[in-house]
């Protein structure tokens, strides 16, 4: 259920894992307006999986300046350059609207032979021994059975799927309004950088589009007398940190407004119902964490319902699904509110780090290497680790398994697999030749001892990039049980 972009990325890697999928979704057409911009580089990792990341880059912007606005003056403006240089094959941030980003994959899908059935509205459902059966209204009000092995529910934060499981979904909302705007302008803050402007009581970020002149506004609307209207429109937003900038607005394209929550759901998963994206968690825009994460959740759901489907691996093994993805979410949703409530908080003491200390550590601090690349690594997520999983196991240099592969040269061309497969950097012993696996040997360099891995260790690669055992003295037995205990056939 849900034909955003989690759902249709699931839809994606399941019908390239040669899984039969049906995706429906209640709205009548997609979505044509978005706050969600930001595409990570592991998205597009997982993208470059399937042929479809430089397509996104291609049509995207990528950002390479960053300026901050503080109570009408520019304070600071920092050159992003290659932030992630030698850790991805995609070192930028990357600007890509949802509404655009979701077309691409729509189109994607109807290449691979998939539509997406709309006006279909999710019911109920009910778990029988061969999987699930669930209730559908379609457009002409008839409600029908559709039979599946396994339900996912990417249907948004009011999931009805989520609801049908009896699944908390605990959190809160913070009281301030923001906005979100598409618009044609002129000014210093149209010249294609990312503008961040701060004051007393207001805050609004400025992202450029592909488009010349073409920006997407995310603003606080601060005059608390008009937050009880039943609307809002473009005319209710100050104009103060606009003036300063300044952005001399020629057009308004589209213009919507919104309350921002933070919640995460209880569990994701209930027998063979599975809950994905923002169904599952939603949290506030810092960070341009949302859309990224649910693309994550599909991801590493898609290919163990492949493997399971297939018999290659125990049931147990879609349980990893929830345990590994609600602990990022949890983790996510703490960290950005920390964030956001710096951002809009009207303490002191909040007023004074965002006013006066931001300003004059941020910029210094990004010429720093150490800062540049931690910055990087949390804010693309490839600092997102497994490591705690039942999957997990075995430690070889600095990679332990539960560890994204890390990039050293090319050595993410396998993945297009979306196959389990051994690594090795250096020399793999001979038992390794003649398993059922696809063993891809790399040369030993210093690039992949920088990276942290270590010489002749065995790293065995799950489909989604992720090392799912390490083991820097390999051997046979030791794979062979590891795989036993973690009930995965491979062969």
């Amino acid at each position: 259920m849900g034909a955003g972009p989690t759902g249709l990325v699931l839809a994606l890697w399941l019908t390239r894992l040669s899984v039969r999928v049906r995706i429906v979704d209640k709205a009548a057409t997609a979505g044509t307006t978005s706050r969600a911009l930001a595409v990570q580089a592991r998205t597009l990792e997982f993208y470059r999986q399937i042929d479809l990341a430089e397509e996104v880059v291609e049509r995207g912007r990528i950002v390479t300046d960053a300026n901050f606005w503080v109570r009408g003056h520019k304070s600071a403006h920092m050159v992003f350059g290659e932030l992630g240089k030698g850790i991805s094959p995609y070192p930028f941030p990357l600007i890509f609207p949802q509404d655009e980003h979701e077309e691409l994959l729509i189109a994607k899908l109807a290449e691979l032979g998939i539509q997406v059935e709309r006006q279909i509205e999710f019911l109920s459902y009910r778990e029988v021994e061969s999987g699930i059966v669930a209730i559908l209204r379609g457009p002409d009000g008839h409600e029908r059975e559709c039979e599946a092995s396994y339900l996912a529910g990417c249907d948004g934060a009011h999931s009805e799927v989520r609801k049908a499981l009896g699944i908390e979904f605990a959190g809160g909302t913070y009281a301030h309004m923001f906005y979100v705007a598409d618009i044609d302008a002129e000014g210093e803050a149209a010249n294609g950088e990312l503008h961040v402007g701060l004051d007393k009581n207001e805050f609004l970020a400025v992202f450029p589009l592909k488009k010349p002149g073409r920006l997407r506004l995310v603003g606080t609307i601060k005059d608390d007398s008009k937050l009880e209207r039943e609307s809002l429109a473009w005319e209710d937003v100050s104009r103060r940190i606009l003036n300063w900038m300044p952005i001399e607005v020629k057009n308004v394209n589209w213009f919507s407004s919104y309350r921002v929550h933070h919640r995460v759901a209880e569990r994701f998963q209930k027998g063979r119902a599975f809950i994905l994206g923002d169904a599952g968690h939603v949290h506030s825009p810092v960070g341009g964490q949302g859309m990224n994460t649910g693309i994550g959740d599909a991801v590493n759901l898609a290919w163990k319902l492949a493997d399971v489907l297939r018999g290659r691996a125990a049931f147990s093994l879609l349980e990893s699904y929830q345990a590994e993805r609600i602990a990022f979410a949890q983790q996510l949703v703490v960290t950005t509110d920390q964030a956001f409530t710096g951002v809009i908080s009207p303490s002191p003491v909040a007023r004074f780090v965002r006013l006066h200390l931001i300003p004059l550590i941020v910029p210094v601090a990004i010429k720093l290497a150490a800062v540049r690349r931690l910055m990087f690594r949390t804010v693309s997520q490839a600092n997102v680790n497994y490591r705690f999983s039942l999957v997990s196991q075995g430690r070889a240099g600095a990679i332990y398994g539960g560890d994204r592969l890390p990039w050293v040269k090319d050595n993410f061309a396998p993945l297009k697999s979306l196959a389990w497969q051994i690594h090795v950097y250096g020399q793999a012993p001979a038992w390794m030749r003649e398993a059922v696996l696809p063993l891809h040997e790399f040369e030993w360099t210093p690039e992949a001892g920088k990276a942290g891995l270590c010489v002749n260790a065995l790293y065995l690669v799950r489909p989604d990039g992720y090392v799912a055992y390490a083991d820097p003295e390999p051997t046979s037995a030791k794979f062979m049980a590891y795989l036993e205990s973690r009930k995965i056939c491979i062969a």
